[in-house]
């Protein structure tokens, strides 16, 4: 894995905690440049991850001959067990101890589609979001995993283009006729692409080295993202994300050796599975307590990094191995290499 790559991912994690301190501590009301920056501003890094989750999934299954059903139960086992221990974490807190999740409600039946990654409206009547809201990126995830699926039964070259022909038959035509849910009907879901074609890119030597010309191409991506508005998604967001990805991709020998970008990128999923339920934790102590929200917000940063490493260490990692392991028969130690190259 590129380190340029893990630090944008950590990045991006980041980026969306930000975004949800300002919506959990504050209700997206600003009080500064700053703070409205990260309202306005922090998701898009939902986008950075989807253009690099097109990327590290392609390059990871470049060169293999990989069955679809391993990819898939591979693709499982990275993303799954996380996800679940914080779904049902977080509904045991809105059951257990609700004034900490206020406006959450559980609902058997929903937590089972979250846990399936099925959509659906979240009782809370906020609209279609899992139990661990945050998981809603993992609906895309999943659907662009089973089309990538299909496209490893054809050769290299054309992947892109049966994904890209996959993505719009299920996200246009298929939502179209009601056959799956709307959810899907986003141009969001056509950032993995960006991120295939980057993949490409990167193995026919066209994304070189350099220095002004991608430090160039991440000041005009960042302007993309401050001025445009943002929608459509993929224009706005997407696209200035993919530019991001590659100048860090030109940028890479700046980066080499760089052990805590490393570490911060290989916590990013768990960063982003946790923090929602941190922050919430925080909001609801800072508030109960008079203490200052940003000193809270210190608090919570320092908890996500120990929670997430830990998490990375013992549950993400431990989890993947284990489950590997029984499929593919491997001793213990073998893996590691796999579980950073397949990345969320």
């Amino acid at each position: 894995m590129l380190i340029s790559v893990q630090a944008l991912r950590a990045l991006a994690a980041w980026a969306v905690v930000c975004h949800h301190f300002m919506q959990i501590f504050f209700d997206f009301q600003a009080r500064g440049p700053i703070g409205q920056l990260f309202i306005d501003k922090g998701a898009v890094g939902v986008d950075v991850f989807f253009v690099i989750s097109g990327l590290v999934i392609f390059l990871s299954t470049e060169g293999k001959s990989l069955p679809p059903g391993r990819f898939l139960l591979y693709r499982l086992f990275r993303i799954v067990p996380a996800y679940w221990l914080y779904t049902v974490l977080m509904a045991l807190i809105v059951v257990f101890a609700q004034p900490v999740l206020p406006d959450q409600t559980v609902d058997w039946s929903h937590l089972l589609l979250s846990l399936l990654f099925i959509p659906t409206q979240n009782p809370g009547g906020y609209g279609i979001y899992p139990t661990l809201n945050v998981g809603w990126t993992l609906n895309y995830e999943v659907l662009f995993y089973l089309l990538f699926a299909w496209a490893l039964l054809f050769r290299l070259q054309l992947r892109l283009l049966i994904v890209a022909a996959l993505l719009f038959a299920v996200c246009q035509a298929w939502t179209g006729y009601g056959w799956i849910s709307e959810f899907y009907r986003s141009d969001i879901v056509y950032e993995f692409l960006l991120g295939m074609a980057i993949g490409m890119a990167y193995r026919q030597g066209w994304i070189k080295p350099g220095l002004y010309l991608p430090l160039l191409g991440i000041v005009g991506a960042l302007l993309a993202i401050y001025l445009l508005p943002p929608q459509p998604r993929f224009f706005a967001w997407g696209l200035p994300s993919a530019v991001l990805v590659m100048a860090g991709m030109a940028l890479e020998r700046f980066f080499e050796n760089q052990r805590l970008l490393k570490w911060l990128g290989d916590c990013s999923y768990s960063v982003y599975l946790m923090h929602v339920l941190v922050l919430s934790a925080g909001g609801f102590v800072a508030q109960r307590y008079g203490i200052n929200p940003y000193l809270m917000f210190v608090v919570c940063v320092l908890a996500i990094a120990v929670g997430s490493w830990a998490s990375y260490e013992w549950v993400e990692k431990c989890s993947y191995r284990w489950l590997k392991q029984r499929i593919d028969g491997e001793p213990p130690g073998q893996d590691g290499p796999a579980l950073s190259r397949q990345k969320y």
